[in-house]
């Protein structure tokens, strides 16, 4: 018990210097960092650039709301739908809302922390115990034993003294995990986005494949009846008829897998909207949008900033080298000051006297010195983990390098595949309207010029196809680019 008034004054300034005196003879003494490996290298930037050989017509990252620029509106009421009410999003931002509660928790074991505090104490003192002489009843003494009921009541406080950071430490590594939650959101959110997207135009693509499905059946139907009443009349042999009618059943049986894709694609759509069985609106057909893809000159640290993973990942490999200048700082002297102020009486008649009043200021000083090797494994298991992070870091960087490239170099194949394509129905088209024109000029048959319709369907089909898979790869590319995500201010890696 030390009392701050007065002589006492005196007494807690020489107690202060005992501990400074205290702090810098103990450090010698404790505990050793016996080996610390240095952190394993982060990926160069040289390794964030694409190949000469990709390339596109165009040039630039992709937007924040990237699925405007489709100008669809059901699109963009689906996907605001889906980031508003999807499980996967409400969880992330929950996870947010608990890492911020955890960053609060751990900055509050740096502050002052002050009890309010009332004790009622009845006890019988032992006649053969420390109090021994307060077990006999001599009030002329002011011995009124055995039986007494202390009192205490007043205020109580603690102090951390974070000297080395290690609380700093702990806060900042509190903070590199929310911000990483951040970014997790971020990613969940592209990753909703552009699985939205494809989705409706998986939807869209079948719309359309229906429809030059339904065309081309209305061709052999016809086809099959033109046989059906040829043989009836003896006119040529059944053979015809049946490989007619097989066609028509392959057709069709092309059709029922095209209507169960969209009941799929429909169905997948409401579970990432997070929808009930009616809860989601009716997709009317749109006509597929041109493609719009567009590769950046240089990727190099600015695909870091642009990918929410990415930036999830820098945050997480910040936090463990927080984490490690914790572990670093467990190993030198902690302080703390406690303190007290109130009253403390035998009798509860004199608890609030002036006599009573209670002061203590106990400062505190905790060296390690043994500690069984914990703090050195502890700082270990603290570098390894970290580098496990880095490594984790550098081969997501790697990977997502890999899907810019891939991704780009699959669309430009695409879009050479595609003006081939275009091409090819050019010359087929060239070759039905041939027929046709026969036929109006009473050259051909109508069954000629009907069927003559077939492969130039057969080839939209295919050229359809093309284009739903440029629009699948460009929206793929768009989230490989991190969908206009953009950190602010990206996290540059510390030196350690």
């Amino acid at each position: 018990m030390i009392a701050r008034s007065g002589p006492g004054v005196g007494l807690w300034r020489r107690c202060t210097q005992c501990v400074a005196c205290s702090l810098c003879i103990g450090l010698p003494g404790c505990a050793l960092i016996h080996h610390d490996s240095a952190p394993y290298a982060e990926i160069s930037p040289e390794q964030i650039n694409l190949a000469d050989h990709i390339h596109l017509a165009r040039d630039g990252w992709p937007a924040a709301r990237w699925w405007t620029r489709y100008r669809d509106e059901q699109l963009e009421a689906l996907i605001e739908r889906a980031l508003a009410d999807a499980p996967t999003i409400v969880i992330a931002r929950t996870r947010v809302a608990r890492a911020k509660s955890d960053v609060e928790l751990v900055r509050t074991g740096s502050s002052l922390q002050v009890t309010a505090l009332a004790l009622l104490d009845r006890e019988h003192v032992s006649a053969h115990g420390f109090l021994g002489p307060f077990a006999q009843n001599e009030p002329a003494l002011g011995l009124t034993g055995p039986w007494y009921t202390e009192g205490i009541v007043g205020l109580g406080a603690s102090l951390n003294v974070d000297i080395w950071g290690k609380q700093r430490a702990q806060i900042a590594a509190s903070l590199g995990v929310s911000n990483a939650l951040l970014a997790e959101t971020s990613a969940v959110e592209l990753e909703l986005s552009t699985d939205v997207a494809q989705l409706y135009y998986g939807i869209q693509t079948t719309y359309q494949l229906v429809d030059l499905l339904n065309e081309s059946h209305e061709v052999a139907a016809f086809a099959a009846q033109a046989h059906e009443a040829r043989a009836a009349r003896g006119l040529e042999a059944r053979t015809q008829l049946e490989e007619a009618r097989a066609q028509q059943l392959a057709i069709e049986r092309q059709i029922v897998s095209a209507q169960n894709q969209i009941r799929q694609f429909r169905e997948s759509l409401r579970a990432l909207a997070g929808a009930g069985p009616d809860g989601l609106p009716a997709i009317e057909p749109v006509a597929l949008p041109r493609s719009q893809a567009a590769l950046p000159a240089t990727l190099s640290y600015e695909l870091l900033a642009r990918r929410p993973d990415l930036q999830a990942l820098r945050w997480y490999v910040e936090a463990s080298f927080d984490r490690i200048d914790a572990a670093k700082a467990a190993f030198y002297p902690s302080f703390d000051i406690k303190a007290f102020f109130g009253y403390n009486a035998l009798h509860l008649s004199d608890l609030f006297t002036h006599t009573s009043q209670q002061i203590n200021l106990i400062p505190g000083l905790y060296l390690p010195i043994f500690d069984g090797g914990r703090l050195n494994a502890n700082l270990s298991g603290t570098r390894q983990g970290s580098n496990l992070l880095i490594e984790q870091y550098n081969q997501a960087v790697l990977n997502a390098v890999r899907d810019v490239a891939q991704t780009g170099s699959r669309l430009q194949a695409l879009e050479a595949e595609t003006g081939l394509q275009k091409q090819r129905i050019e010359s087929l088209a060239f070759a039905r309207d041939s027929v046709e024109a026969h036929y109006q000029r009473g050259l051909a048959s109508r069954l000629a010029a009907l069927e003559a319709r077939q492969p130039v369907i057969a080839e939209q089909v295919a050229l359809l196809t093309l284009n739903g898979q440029m629009l699948s790869q460009e929206i793929a590319l768009t989230k490989a680019l991190g969908g206009g995500y953009r950190a602010d201010p990206p996290v540059e890696p510390k030196s350690r």
